[in-house]
């Protein structure tokens, strides 16, 4: 009598393997899209930061903030990016408005930055849920949560 010897994978254990794999995919996968929607909002805040500067300069040179027709400045449309349609200038807020190729999640929604002056005459700019942002929370850079 000769002994048979086995040589590969059972049929139950390639299930386990995908049943292992499948759970891993299924939590993976949500958090992944978390983190694309993140970076897609952080292209707002980082085209926003452009606008900071000359913003605050025409504040201190004029008493009053800039819009997007204050000469110097450009259209709203203007200032875009992949994710971004649009900035807009207003009353010392900057309100950027997501479209383009954005993520469904954040299409139609606005980032809005309020200026705010600190002790000592500084001005810096806030975000976050309560200042008009219309975006889910998790989405969220760290500094608007």
């Amino acid at each position: 009598m000769s002994k048979t010897v086995q040589k590969g994978f059972t049929l139950i254990e390639l299930m386990i393997v995908i049943a292992i794999i499948g759970i891993l995919a299924a939590i993976a996968i949500p958090a992944y899209q978390d983190y694309t929607i993140r970076a897609q909002v952080s292209e707002g805040l980082s085209l926003a930061d452009g606008l900071k500067t000359p913003s605050v300069e025409y504040y201190t040179n004029t008493g009053n903030w800039p819009t997007n027709t204050t000469t110097g400045f450009l259209a709203a449309t203007a200032y875009n990016g992949n994710y971004v349609k649009s900035i807009t200038l207003s009353g010392g807020k900057m309100t950027v408005a997501y479209g383009n190729k954005s993520n469904t999640a954040i299409t139609s929604s606005v980032l809005v930055l309020s200026a705010a002056t600190t002790g000592g005459g500084t001005i810096s700019f806030t975000c976050g849920t309560s200042a008009g942002t219309t975006i889910l929370a998790k989405y969220l850079p760290a500094v608007c949560r």
